[in-house]
């Protein structure tokens, strides 16, 4: 089967049980601070999940791109990937486990044709605060899934959530057996050959930062099926790279290195790792990002340097020979507009790197000429500076003849990990949904941002971005030079003006038409299925397409004293300027 049409048939399906498609919406999060980027087809439905009403109802699907860094280290094995698009289908409040289980099991066995013998499924097995899931076993065992085949895990396999708090549940989770081997009679989720290919999650939980957990006003059903290992059970392969998805891109790099996939295991690693990560970052910067030293420009940069050194460890000098495959295989994406874009930003960013790789084989040398032992902290500065991977300083200190040992490294490389994911809760503490009040004032602020950069530049300004946090708003958008300080304080003023103002915030919803004649906005693809878009009106000042939370007058942002200010303008991109501010 191919990719188009898997996906055709799982859209097809669901509407035909009334569910009603929605976008793919871009990989950065609109109105969520607490991921950099869309990990799951959820991600636009947070509002919806904690009660908000969805203008297209209450059973929704998608086909949702996806982009995921946590399992960044095991890419170069046969099912991981850090861009992948998932086939998802929810339910709001309508139906719940029974109907979500059917429809699973139904498509698989009934559209796919895939024989339930090839099937096994985990349930959760419950923990102090939420009881065992025994009324999902009840389900499977009713559709014919032998209890051989159905287990019971932990919160780390089967209980959901995204951050610390939010929207969370248990989960019943699909595995398939990939090995032509006949399958064996009892599931075993710790054999590599049962891979996962659907998520059942019944989001009836919300985690509260005190570690309680309260039940949500509606019970929610979030599914996930991955579209890439969807593909290779259904070929009867047991390595997604050997899909639609990804062979043509090895392919092009088998041509390019001389070598062969498969023939040798550290070059086939290398393949996959170099194919998927040219793959995400064509994504990432096809939806607006570049290369940076922070948040999701920081991530992109690392995507593509380590697709460099990939590259160069296989013999190929330049990565963006390998682009051209992707290009074809997602050519329902607008990946040809921007292609020149796309790679010449790879190309920029390639050069850049190659400079640092000289400036650290430099540093290597001076090192080399001190010292007879090159330490774990020595050889970790080698690798987060300047893009060294831990083979390369193996091979440059064998080469000089100095003594090293990689479990230094690696120490030393863990002991960042820790001190990272303990900087990173100040940006995931708020979990799946961070619409607190302090976050729901600023997200208002943007919108007279918004408005004032329109007036006082005299152009239409359109939003290219945004980031909030409890602390500061980040705003981007379209203009090509850098603010003045009058401009600035200009803005401020008007800002604070209509703050002054209490302005009644007014949420109105009509159709496509209406909102195009009345609101501000960039009308993309997103909104041509929906039959009602939510445009908000604050006073006869701002009139902004939106689906984020907002305060119900201006006033409240001045609460207590405070003012809007501006605490940085520079550039974000070409073309587009990026503003950070807050409420002091």
């Amino acid at each position: 089967m191919k990719r188009k049409e898997l996906i055709k048939k799982y859209i097809d399906f669901f509407k035909l049980k009334k569910h009603k498609e929605i976008p793919n919406f871009s990989l950065v999060p609109e109105n969520d601070s607490s991921v950099l980027y869309t990990t799951a087809g959820m991600h636009p439905l947070i509002p919806y999940l904690l009660g908000q009403k969805h203008p297209l109802g209450e059973r929704l699907c998608n086909v949702q791109r996806c982009l995921r860094t946590q399992d960044i280290d095991k890419i170069g094995d046969e099912v991981h990937h850090t861009f992948f698009e998932m086939l998802g289908n929810w339910s709001l409040g309508n139906y719940w486990k029974k109907e979500a289980i059917k429809y699973s099991f139904e498509f698989l066995t009934k559209i796919l044709k895939i024989s339930k013998e090839k099937l096994a499924v985990t349930c959760f097995k419950g923990n102090k605060y939420i009881p065992k899931d025994e009324e999902s076993k009840k389900i499977w065992e009713s559709l014919g899934i032998r209890k051989e085949r159905i287990k019971f895990l932990g919160e780390k396999e089967n209980f959901w959530i995204a951050g610390e708090t939010g929207p969370c549940g248990p989960d019943a989770e699909i595995f398939f057996w990939t090995s032509r081997r006949k399958p064996p009679k009892e599931f075993n989720p710790g054999d590599k050959n049962w891979v996962e290919i659907w998520n059942n999650v019944f989001m009836e939980y919300e985690k509260q930062k005190n570690g309680n957990f309260i039940k949500l006003k509606q019970k929610n059903v979030d599914t996930g099926m991955g579209v890439e290992r969807t593909l290779a059970a259904l070929s009867n392969l047991e390595d997604d790279y050997l899909t639609e998805c990804f062979f043509p891109i090895i392919k092009k790099i088998e041509t390019l290195s001389g070598k062969r996939y498969k023939e040798n295991k550290e070059e086939t690693k290398a393949m996959r790792i170099l194919a998927d990560h040219i793959k995400a970052s064509i994504f990432i910067i096809n939806d607006g990002v570049l290369p940076s030293n922070t948040e999701q420009g920081y991530v992109l940069r690392r995507l593509i340097r380590r697709a460099v050194r990939y590259a160069y460890k296989l013999g190929i000098k330049k990565i963006t020979e390998i682009a051209e495959p992707i290009f074809e295989i997602y050519d329902d994406y607008n990946l040809k507009k921007n292609k020149e874009k796309i790679i010449s930003e790879l190309e920029r960013e390639e050069k850049k790197f190659l400079k640092t790789l000289e400036k650290g084989l430099n540093r290597f040398k001076k090192l080399a000429s001190q010292k007879k032992k090159l330490s774990g902290k020595d050889a970790f500065l080698l690798y987060q500076s300047f893009g060294f991977p831990v083979e390369m300083i193996e091979e440059e200190a064998k080469k000089a003849q100095i003594f090293f040992r990689r479990e230094d490294f690696e120490r030393e490389k863990e002991g960042h990990r820790v001190l990272s994911r303990t900087a990173a809760k100040g940006k995931f503490k708020s979990g799946l949904v961070g619409n607190n009040m302090e976050v729901t004032k600023l997200h208002t602020a943007t919108h007279l941002l918004n408005q004032a950069l329109r007036e006082v530049l005299k152009k239409d300004i359109f939003q290219r971005g945004s980031n909030i946090n409890e602390e500061r708003l980040r705003f981007d958008f379209s203009f090509d030079r850098k603010l003045t300080p009058e401009e600035i304080k200009k803005i401020e003023e008007i800002v604070n003006e209509k703050i002054k103002e209490n302005l009644p915030v007014e949420c109105k919803e009509m159709n496509l038409e209406e909102a195009k004649k009345v609101a501000k906005g960039v009308f993309d693809e997103k909104y041509k299925s929906l039959e009602k878009i939510k445009v908000y009106f604050i006073g006869d000042f701002s009139k902004e397409i939106c689906a984020g939370p907002h305060v119900k007058r201006t006033g409240e942002l001045g609460e207590g004293g405070r003012k809007f200010k501006i605490l940085k303008e520079e550039s974000s991109s070409f073309g587009v300027r990026r503003i950070k501010a807050a409420l002091v």
